[in-house]
C-alpha cells in the first residue's frame, strides 16, 4: 500500500474500501502490532459515499465524516459549520 497509494498504514492512515453495490464496507488500519479489519454489511440500503472528483484516486475524510459514513449518513449533504482557525493560519483575503 505504501508504494501504490503513497500512504503508510503504520503511521495512522486508515483505508476504507466500499463494495461495488455500496452495501458493504471494510476499514483497514494498524493497531499496536497488528492490522485490524472492520467489516460492515448493511441489511437494507446503501452507504452514501461522498462525491469523488474525476480522476481522483482517493477521498480524504476526517474522523467525524468517517463516523457519519459508517452510521449511514449522507456525508456530502450533511451541513457543517466551518472550523475555527486562529487569525495567523487564515489565508489573506
Amino acid at each position: 500500500m505504501r508504494s501504490e497509494l503513497a500512504l503508510d498504514p503504520y503511521v495512522g492512515h486508515i483505508f476504507v474500501f466500499v463494495g461495488r453495490r455500496r452495501d458493504r464496507i471494510k476499514v483497514l488500519f494498524w493497531d499496536r502490532g497488528g492490522f485490524v479489519l472492520y467489516y460492515k454489511r448493511l441489511a437494507r440500503g446503501r452507504f452514501r459515499m461522498p462525491r469523488v472528483p474525476e480522476g481522483a484516486d482517493r477521498v480524504v475524510l476526517d474522523a467525524t465524516e468517517l463516523a457519519m459514513l459508517l452510521g449511514g449518513f449522507d456525508v456530502g449533504r450533511a451541513p457543517r459549520t466551518e472550523a475555527w482557525e486562529p487569525r495567523s493560519r487564515r489565508p489573506a483575503a
